[in-house]
């Protein structure tokens, strides 16, 4: 019970602060509360009224954590701040008390601690190092930055936004990178895959190492060659620290970059923010493709023959060569220090370019880079002659034709390159018969008539024509008949063919009907020849006209049918010749025909708006969130259902009304079983699920820091005599950045009189005895692992420290322990001694007891005999 003064000076402060905002008070009974998380305290809650006229007093018990209570008049009040970030809801009971005893209640309280934007965000790190080679393409990340919030991570308050603030330097306010504002990925922009640049530095070859490939190049630039050894030369001492600098990119990185992370989304001005520093290292980009590579075709030379070259950032990269396409032959090969190698001479009228796929791997054949489509282009050289197209290319012309009228063009193909001199022809007139009354165009091989042409001269002309590119010449024949006027019209059968029905699943080249017309005009020339041709109600195309040269035409089926587009067709087919009539003839309906088409209607799958599906999604996505919605429609409008198919893992499941895709209740999607995968979705008819459609869903999932690094193996042994360091391997299944490197510590920081952890790679760590026991013994050490973003668990590792034979295994020697064998192997071996004895007797005996029935049984043959 609160001393009456503190009594009176408390309510004085409650009555304070519940008068700017109106007292809340009510009967006792159950109560919610919600309650802002930092506010001012003391501070009053509400007014619990009991019934009883008696109350002399009240009790609150429950998850008080000695930051609320109750006056005796009932008021619920504040002695502490509340914290969200500590406890987000306190669960109370109140019973109203006379004297000490309970009259009223208990009733339930429930108070929500409702966040307030009090927590900055963080980063997991205040230095990041990260590289990027050139030529990275613009918005592929190679970074990540990652940030952190205490407050409700449901509210905006923990809605974090990463933004690029300085990139160091930028000269001429040029930004090489960016930065995504919702995961903090970072990536080069347009500029930055264009113009990002690496020191130029020491490479060293394969086998070799920094040290000899610094002192060749300083050897080959550094001129004269001084007889001062290289450790005791200044000039190469200095060159060696500014590459052991360019080295290390905490010491020297290329650019530098500032990052902040605010929360509220960045959209406030209220919003808090953290900030942090990447660093970034421009990597020289040695996987550069070499193509496009021109080769000459016929190319004389020594085979195999280097083209090109490729050079992979790993200087113990293996390279391996393949062909995109599939060829019967592949004349190119790779070496080993990335050569590639022209085996045979290449033809480019067999193969105009050629497409390799070169590799880089390392010795267990995982790829160390991107796979490299190096382009071959066979270039011409002119070891082609024209060839004529026709043995004898015959020509049509009418009689009475004006002069300079077109006869035709005269077809010779070249097989050498049409965008280089060696197919560039020329053509000339050698001889013509009976008479010169044609002319041909150098260029184009066009023939015309020099003077009207009359029957009753000569029906045919007989021409010797002469083709000729850069270095080489060919003669052609051509045969010029002259022919009758065109004065007579191609005539239909018939004008009106009816009416024909087509299901609208008819198959695509579908012949509905032949057509027939007749011309009078003389047979086997152009001016009795008849085409056909649809000339109205064929807008779209779903039509065509299939002529022969015996008078007939085809009507066929050319794109799909519809009828929710067309039910109906009124096509106009006109038959026309190759020749034109004969000044002052016209063509009349005679030389037009009609038909109908109704289009029936068939009940058709339903069809998807989108013919590939593929979604990206972080693994730590939650249960119950959608994935993706199917849109699909029937072509008749009819209702449709969906169902899914190939779910192997079951994580997902469909509505099958809206084709809503969510992940189901319980399921945990997880990138280190499966990176990615694939399923099917199924859109069918309610009415009739025979009737369906299909679409295979890709999923990829992005992955998060949900595993941290554990030791492959949690115990090994040292020699006291020779003791060997331990080196510790840990895994992490998370891909980067939340993987490799590692950090190793000895737990909470802590130095040890007895170990040393020493860093080796970004996977693995050494640990050293610092001082050997007197006598066998084994040490619990807990190791603390950590990934690159900064999660981990602390991990007991088991080391026996022991005496060694010879081949290096413990072993305990003689009479160290001499009859001390201890309580628990005493019993043991009591216990297993008596059991043995009471083995031997059961079966001492068992075989007695079957010797005397063997007896028994013989005695009672011996009587019967």
């Amino acid at each position: 019970m609160a001393h009456p003064t503190m009594h009176l000076l408390l309510l004085s402060l409650l009555i304070a602060t519940a008068a700017g905002k109106g007292l809340e008070k009510g009967p006792l009974e159950n109560k919610v509360l919600d309650v802002p998380e930092g506010t001012p305290v003391p501070y009053a809650l509400y007014q619990f009224q009991a019934s009883h006229l008696e109350v002399d007093g009240f009790r609150l018990t429950g998850e008080t954590e000695g930051k609320i209570s109750v006056s005796e008049d009932g008021w619920l009040y504040l002695e502490q701040t509340l914290d969200w970030a500590h406890t987000q809801t306190h669960t109370l009971e109140l019973e109203a008390l006379v004297g000490s005893e309970p009259v009223e209640g208990p009733v339930s309280i429930t108070i929500n601690v409702v966040d307030v934007n009090n927590h900055a965000p963080y980063f997991n790190q205040t230095d990041y190092i990260s590289i990027v080679k050139e030529r990275t393409p613009a918005g592929v990340p190679f970074a990540r930055v990652f940030a952190t919030d205490l407050d409700d991570p449901e509210s905006p308050n923990a809605h974090l936004s990463y933004t690029l603030v300085s990139q160091i330097p930028n000269r001429d306010n040029t930004l090489f990178f960016q930065i995504n504002s919702n995961t903090g990925e970072i990536s080069t922009t347009a500029e930055g895959e264009r113009l990002l640049k690496a020191r130029e530095s020491v490479i060293h070859s394969r086998g070799g190492d920094f040290s000899d490939s610094l002192k060749k190049r300083f050897d080959d630039y550094c001129t004269p060659t001084q007889d001062i050894p290289y450790e005791r030369n200044p000039f190469y001492s200095c060159v060696q620290r500014a590459e052991s600098r360019r080295l290390n990119p905490l010491e020297d990185p290329d650019f530098t970059l500032i990052v902040r992370v605010e929360d509220m989304g960045g959209e406030s001005v209220n919003a808090l923010n953290g900030n942090a520093r990447v660093k970034i290292v421009v990597q020289e980009n040695l996987w550069v493709n070499p193509g496009p590579i021109n080769l000459r075709e016929q190319l004389k030379g020594i085979y195999p023959m280097p083209i090109g070259k490729v050079q992979s950032n790993d200087p113990s990269a293996f390279y391996r060569l393949v062909q995109k396409e599939r060829e019967l032959t592949f004349p190119f090969n790779v070496t080993e220090d990335g050569d590639i190698l022209l085996t045979e001479e290449l033809d480019r009228e067999d193969k105009a370019m050629y497409i390799l796929v070169v590799f880089a791997e390392d010795s267990y054949g995982n790829q160390v880079e991107p796979p490299l489509e190096v382009q071959v282009v066979v270039d011409d050289v002119n070891d082609n002659a024209p060839i004529c197209e026709e043995e004898l290319s015959v020509f049509e012309v009418q009689e009475n034709e004006p002069t300079g009228s077109p006869v035709g063009h005269l077809m010779v193909h070249d097989a050498d390159d049409d965008n280089t001199p060696n197919a560039l022809l020329s053509y000339s007139l050698v001889s013509q018969t009976p008479s010169s009354v044609f002319t041909i165009d150098g260029i184009s091989g066009r023939i015309q008539a020099k003077q009207m042409l009359q029957r009753r001269d000569a029906t045919e002309y007989h021409l010797t024509v002469r083709v000729n590119d850069p270095g080489f010449s060919t003669e052609c024949k051509v045969l010029i008949k002259v022919i009758d006027i065109n004065n007579e019209l191609p005539i239909f059968e018939m004008n009106d063919y009816g009416s024909h029905n087509l299901s609208e699943d008819t198959a695509l080249g579908h012949t509905l009907l032949t057509v027939k017309a007749t011309d009078a005009d003389d047979p086997g020339t152009g001016s009795s020849r008849i085409e056909f041709h649809i000339t109205a109600g064929n807008e779209d195309g779903v039509f065509a006209m299939e002529t022969d040269d015996n008078g007939e035409g085809r009507l066929v089926v050319a794109k799909p049918l519809n009828y929710e587009t067309a039910s109906s067709y009124k096509l106009q087919i006109d038959a026309r010749n190759p020749e034109p009539l004969v000044s002052g003839l016209e063509y009349s309906a005679e030389s037009s025909a009609v038909v109908y088409v109704a289009i029936s209607d068939v009940d058709e799958a339903p069809v998807f708006d989108m013919d590939i599906l593929d979604v990206t999604v972080p693994e730590d996505t939650k249960e119950g969130a959608t994935l993706l919605k199917i849109d699909a429609k029937d072509p008749e409008g009819k209702e449709i259902l969906f169902k899914m198919e190939g779910d192997t893992k079951g994580w997902l499941e469909i509505d099958p009304a809206t084709g809503e895709i969510k992940i189901k209740n319980k399921a945990v999607l997880d990138r280190e079983a499966v990176e990615a995968f694939h399923f099917t979705v199924v859109a069918f008819e309610k009415a009739n699920p025979e009737l369906s459609s299909e679409r295979e869903v890709s999923v990829r999932l992005l992955d998060v820091n949900d595993n941290v690094p554990k030791l492959t193996e949690n115990q090994a042994f040292i020699c006291v005599k020779k003791p060997q360091p331990i080196v510790l391997t840990a895994l992490d299944a998370d891909a980067d950045p939340f993987g490799a490197p590692f950090t190793f510590s000895l737990a909470q920081g802590k130095k040890s009189p007895n170990w040393d952890l020493s860093t080796v790679d970004g996977t693995s760590a050494k640990l050293t005895l610092k001082k050997s026991p007197s006598e066998d013994k084994t040490f619990l050490i807990p190791i603390n692992i950590k990934d690159n973003a900064g999660m981990g668990i602390t991990q007991k590792f088991e080391v026996r420290v022991c005496n060694c034979t010879e081949l290096g295994y413990c072993f305990t020697e003689p009479g160290v322990h001499a009859g001390v064998l201890g309580m628990p192997t005493t019993i043991g071996i009591l216990a297993g001694t008596v059991g043995f004895i009471a083995l031997v007797l059961i079966i001492a005996f068992h075989r007695i007891k079957k010797d005397n029935q063997k007896k028994s049984v013989l005695g009672e043959t011996d009587a019967i005999l």
